[in-house]
């Protein structure tokens, strides 16, 4: 047992139940001491012999919990007031550590496990009222099925797979080209199967290059997968905007070698993962994705279902504003923003995925679809909120406005003038009429970006060439930006 661990569970109810008999029964992690609770009727009784203990709101006052107590919320249900009240009273009770269950739509049906429990952050106060999605009925049809994961070692691709554990997939392909991030997952997921989440899918690290041609039409006859979550994509756009060429060569390129790849092989259901820069890009990263768009809504004859997610931000994404304004308060500031005037959208992760699995389900026709992001939040007023959640005030934690930076906007847009958003059987799932007759402008646009990014022995002067890459964009795309004193290699 571990020596002088006192554990107080958040939550009297059914969850913090199930969580306290799990941590009696293994022995290992602690020892319930008392469940806090605002139920009057709760109050001062035992609950499976575990005192509850409360309001929440006195717990400073109420408590002799030592040195080593943890606080572990187990309010599926609670609102993101409820949260910001609990948390702000066990932060006055000075617990070691508060961590937190996941929410109704991350749980499903089934226990929770406290290999679950995770240390609370910004985004579990910050976000929007989250939607409930009941996992296991929308994951239908992945039952019995190969589903490919690409990204699988991202933020998105990683959560991806955590819930679609929850499906009944016959075997999970988690391929990303950093054996690090593949293999951190891959073990999280054996971790969280061996504790009795989600189904026993058969998971398969894979390493690979989405820019290799051959090896993408040899992986994907072999792995046979009904089903392809395309989350793979570099990212970053100030530094997409240092490297274009490499990423219309992994963003274009390797996306259209995993479709021929996926249309070979019979692959039925295939998602791509997009983002509301590619609405009217400026910049090359968004341009990229607007291409990828395209692609992919080109192959419907085929009779499949291939499909675009489309979305925008997401709190805790690597590369996103959450990570670095927390590392920005924990160097003691200043937090940099670019203006004060910049809002963006702010999903959490696990919503967003879910959405995400939803809409995989929604269609036999594939076509374009974009999740509801809510109100955008300027980005100023979030760095405030961040700055308060980890107990410090703007004069120990100063805000410095930056200016914006290459390829950035001020605000972002889901839809462009040409496309038409259409209502769907699910209130924060939209579809968009994307424009029609793309077949052959994506074709053009890919036949003149390929030698640029693919070595071609009869035009070997525009290989890397930058200048010609932004020649070629701006004609398709005239709203991306590009630096006055771009080098041309």
């Amino acid at each position: 047992m571990a020596m002088g661990k006192r554990i107080y569970i958040v939550g009297a109810g059914q969850f913090g139940r199930s969580i306290a008999r799990e941590i009696s029964d293994k022995g290992v992690i602690g020892d319930v001491v008392a469940f806090l609770d605002d139920d009057r009727e709760k109050i001062g009784t035992l609950v499976d012999g575990i005192p509850v203990l409360g309001p929440v709101s006195a717990c400073a006052g109420i408590l002799d919990h030592g040195h080593d107590a943890e606080a572990l919320i187990a309010l599926p249900s609670a609102s993101r007031k409820q949260l910001n009240n609990v948390y702000e009273a066990l932060r006055r009770a000075d617990f070691t550590r508060i961590r937190i269950l996941p929410s109704v739509s991350q749980i499903v049906t089934a226990d929770p496990h406290f290999v679950q429990a995770r240390d609370m952050d910004p985004q579990d106060l910050l976000g929007r009222e989250p939607v409930l999605i009941d996992l296991k009925e929308s994951l239908s049809y992945v039952r019995g099925k190969r589903v490919l994961i690409t990204g699988a070692g991202g933020s998105i691709g990683s959560e991806l797979s955590r819930q679609l554990l929850y499906g009944g997939a016959e075997r999970l392909y988690l391929l990303g080209h950093g054996e690090n991030s593949i293999w951190g997952i891959e073990r999280e997921l054996r971790k969280l199967q061996d504790a009795g989440v989600g189904e026993k899918a058969i998971i398969v690290p894979v390493i690979g290059e989405l820019q290799d041609r051959d090896y993408m039409m040899f992986l994907l006859a072999r792995l046979k997968a009904d089903v392809i979550f395309h989350g793979a994509a570099h990212k970053h756009v100030p530094m997409m905007e240092q490297n274009p060429v490499e990423a219309i060569k992994n963003n274009v390129l390797g996306t259209r070698n995993l479709l021929d790849a996926a249309i070979d092989a019979g692959t039925q259901r295939f998602i791509l993962i997009s983002t509301d820069k590619a609405v009217e890009p400026t910049s090359i990263y968004g341009a990229s994705k607007r291409i990828a768009e395209m692609l992919v809504l080109t192959q419907r004859e085929h009779g499949r279902d291939f499909m675009v997610v489309r979305f925008g931000n997401v709190l805790g994404s690597r590369g996103s504003i959450m990570p670095l304004f927390k590392e920005q308060i924990f160097s003691g500031g200043p937090i940099t923003v670019t203006h004060p005037d910049a809002k963006r959208w702010f999903m959490t992760i696990p919503e967003a995925v879910s959405l995400i699995l939803k809409t995989a389900g929604l269609t036999e026709n594939g076509g374009l679809y974009m999740l509801d992001m809510g109100d955008p939040v300027r980005i100023v007023d979030f760095a405030r909120q961040m700055i308060r959640f980890y107990g410090y005030d703007e004069e120990s934690i100063p805000i410095t406005f930056i200016g914006m930076r290459p390829g950035e906007k001020k605000t972002e847009r889901l839809w462009s003038d040409d496309e038409k958003p259409l209502d769907t059987e699910h209130p924060r799932i939209v579809k968009v009429n994307f424009p029609e007759g793309i077949r052959d402008i994506v074709a053009e646009i890919v036949a003149d970006l390929e030698p640029v990014a693919l070595l071609d022995s009869e035009q070997p002067d525009i290989f890397r060439n930058r200048h010609a890459l932004r020649d070629i964009i701006k004609r398709h795309f005239p709203t991306v930006e590009g630096p006055d004193n771009e080098p041309e290699y």
